[in-house]
């Protein structure tokens, strides 16, 4: 019996960098199972298409998808794009089975895929001192995804025993710029910011620039192609998988 196929959909982005991102990590994650079949797709501003994707698979004979979301947290795109996409795919293709499963989510070990990207900015800027941290994500017009990402700060700033704001590319406040002076306002002066986000993109970009402008003294590249994340698109999978076999 073959094992379903796995899509790793992404949302998309017009900046060349975040599909090579999602390249490097789908293929971190089909050599961690290269007995299974793998395959990238983005909802939007990239290709493959979804549908293109899903099209290849019925016609190589495969009847059971599993896609896992490569969404940081659970907003919009998740609740509703993924599953409208879902449900198109599913009419167009009867029989076909597909289950999505959680997001990759805000899992408390990718906290240590954050703390080793930190470990490389401060290193390449020269700084050995830190006495204030801010976690940049890209933020939602959800205010539950935004308590998350607070949340996680929250956990790391426990972790390092440092105070941590959580800011936003988008969305909600406070921006990294507004982040990192509210810290220098109480007299701080070593404030690093780690980005939150999977791949580069113009939201990373900018977020990086207030950042600096405000006095930041490093901040990290996103999350990228980090054999954590692979592991974490697979258990992910595995429980989908679980949900397609027939009670």
């Amino acid at each position: 019996m073959t094992a379903p196929a796995l899509i790793a959909l992404a949302h998309g982005s017009r900046d060349p960098r975040s599909a090579a991102t999602v390249s490097a990590l789908v293929d971190a994650t089909k050599a961690l199972r290269p007995d299974l079949r793998i395959e990238k797709a983005f909802l939007d501003l990239a290709k493959p298409g979804f549908h293109t994707v899903v099209d290849r698979l019925v016609k190589a004979g495969y009847d059971e998808i599993v896609v896992v979301p490569l969404l940081l947290v659970e907003a919009f795109h998740a609740r509703v794009d993924v599953p409208e996409a879902i449900a198109e795919a599913t009419a167009r293709h009867p029989g076909l089975q597909i289950r999505a499963t959680q997001v990759l989510g805000l899992e408390p070990r990718f906290l240590e895929v954050l703390d080793e990207r930190l470990r490389e900015a401060l290193s390449g800027a020269r700084v050995r001192e830190l006495d204030a941290l801010v976690l940049a994500a890209a933020g939602t017009s959800d205010p539950l995804a935004n308590q998350a990402v607070a949340r996680l700060a929250r956990l790391w700033g426990t972790h390092h025993r440092l105070p941590v704001t959580a800011a936003y590319a988008t969305s909600a406040p406070p921006a990294t710029g507004e982040a990192v002076r509210a810290f220098r306002a109480e007299g701080r002066r070593h404030i690093a910011v780690a980005s939150l986000f999977l791949a580069p993109g113009n939201l990373v970009d900018r977020a990086t620039e207030l950042a600096l402008e405000a006095g930041a003294v490093a901040v990290s590249e996103p999350l990228g192609a980090h054999p954590e994340i692979a592991r974490t698109i697979l258990a992910r999978y595995a429980v989908g998988a679980v949900e397609l076999v027939p009670v």
